[in-house]
């Protein structure tokens, strides 16, 4: 875990981390390393990979693993979540229209997430984006969207992906105030939560958007 938090000063830590994790795998099948080495893949696919096919094949594989946690620990609640988000991110990568055979398992795993924990901020973050992400035909529902995300921020304002993802929901709705607010206050943020992650992924996505509506009123 803390080779992984540091993945921002040197992202090949995600290699490390996932051949350290892959071969004490190989000697014993625990639930924290499926569940440690599930979370690396996911990250391996937001971070490492530079195709589709590659971003493919690592959240193909953190899935697996988070379906072997749960398989091992039905209750834990990091299993279905890296289980739920490696799925979800796979079927964002494929193409939504092309995934939603993957829909109902996806929102089985929200409901089970937020009932073995309903102060769960990654779950509430991941929830919003499932809502905001499906089109409307399929059950997608902004309301639903902005609903988690503002949980997810009143749980912890310093969880800086899910403003960037309550930002992209109110520039969806025109909304540009509101969206601007969220993302400068991503930009001033001096003590995000994932420190890593802010820094590669969603501060230069919340600079990027605030340039997307410079010169919307």
């Amino acid at each position: 875990r803390a080779l992984v938090a540091r993945y921002h000063e040197d992202r090949a830590v995600l290699d490390r981390a996932r051949d350290l994790l892959e071969a004490a795998l190989q000697r014993e099948r625990q639930v924290e390393t499926l569940v440690a080495l599930s979370y690396v893949y996911f990250l391996q696919g937001d971070v490492r990979a530079t195709t589709a096919d590659e971003k493919l094949a690592a959240y193909d594989r953190g899935r697996e693993l988070g379906r072997r946690a749960i398989e091992l620990a039905p209750k834990s609640h990091d299993a279905h979540l890296w289980y739920a988000i490696n799925t979800g991110r796979w079927g964002q990568t494929k193409g939504v229209l092309r995934s939603l055979f993957l829909l109902p398992t996806v929102r089985e795993e929200i409901d089970v997430l937020l009932e073995l924990d309903p102060r769960s901020v990654r779950a509430h973050a991941f929830a919003g984006n499932v809502f905001l992400e499906v089109p409307r035909l399929f059950g997608g529902d902004r309301e639903k969207a902005a609903g988690h995300f503002k949980k997810a921020i009143e749980l912890d304002p310093r969880f800086t992906v899910a403003r960037v993802d309550l930002a992209r929901l109110h520039i969806a709705e025109g909304r540009w105030a509101d969206a601007r607010r969220e993302l400068e206050r991503v930009v001033a943020e001096r003590a995000p939560r994932v420190v890593a992650d802010w820094t590669v992924k969603d501060l230069p996505r919340a600079r990027t958007l605030l340039e997307s509506i410079a010169d919307k009123k």
